[in-house]
């Protein structure tokens, strides 16, 4: 049987893709050493750990993220 949107809470989205760390960096932009270091600093989104060796990020959060710096180089201008 599939879950509908309205068997979740009202904030999760109704899909979520989880997405692995080459997509995350051909996305964001950068290079994994600084992903890494943005995780550490909490200024991107944590991954989600599937497994002892496996971790993947939430596609709508990493798109969250680069939306925001997208919006803050606009209030720059």
């Amino acid at each position: 049987m599939k879950r509908r949107a309205s068997d979740h809470s009202p904030e999760a989205p109704a899909e979520v893709r989880l997405i692995k760390i080459d997509e995350v960096l051909a996305i964001c932009g950068k290079s994994k050493s600084d992903l890494y270091a943005s995780i550490s600093k909490g200024t991107f989104p944590r991954p989600v750990k599937l497994s002892v060796r496996s971790s993947a990020w939430v596609k709508s959060e990493v798109i969250d993220w680069v939306e925001a710096r997208m919006r803050e180089r606009c209030r720059r201008c």
